[in-house]
């Protein structure tokens, strides 16, 4: 099924969908941004998992970690504590087809008894290979931070 701006359902782009040369467009790279986050509020691992390349690196630079792969980035949010949920607030890509960036609004419970829901702005920028396949996140959140214990086996510091 192709809309209006010539994706297939799933993001896909028609020449994607035929097995011949893909063509990430503006709207296919905002078609895999927005899987990715529904796949992550619905925490449907396999359908954000999808969305990523094998070798994706994802890096937080308030907390100074990256995470190399897809395996330890798909463990990596398994494993995350508390309950969150991501409200997209806007996306935007690229003509040529290789980056896009999303601003988000998340609100974070169960971090600490009793208290109360943390609201938090961030943002995210995006990079993708030939097959629209996301191969690299950035995410920048309101201020640095130390990160939660319990993480170490699967991110470097730098």
């Amino acid at each position: 099924m192709t809309d209006t701006t010539g994706v297939t359902a799933g993001g896909a782009t028609p020449a994607a969908a035929s097995g011949t040369t893909p063509r990430t467009t503006t709207a296919a790279l905002r078609g895999v941004v927005e899987a990715y986050w529904a796949a992550a509020e619905a925490r449907d691992w396999s359908a954000f998992g999808a969305t990523l390349a094998e070798d994706v690196v994802y890096e937080l630079p308030q907390t100074r970690e990256r995470i190399l792969g897809k395996k330890r980035y798909l463990r990596f949010n398994e494993e995350y504590p508390g309950d969150w949920h991501v409200r997209v607030e806007r996306i935007v890509a690229d003509a040529e087809g290789r980056q896009a960036a999303a601003r988000t609004g998340f609100t974070v419970t169960g971090q600490q008894e009793g208290a109360p829901p943390q609201e938090l702005d961030a943002i995210h920028f995006f990079t993708f290979d030939e097959e629209g396949l996301i191969t690299g996140v950035t995410d920048f959140w309101p201020e640095s931070y130390e990160p939660p214990a319990g993480r170490e086996h699967l991110v470097e510091r730098y």
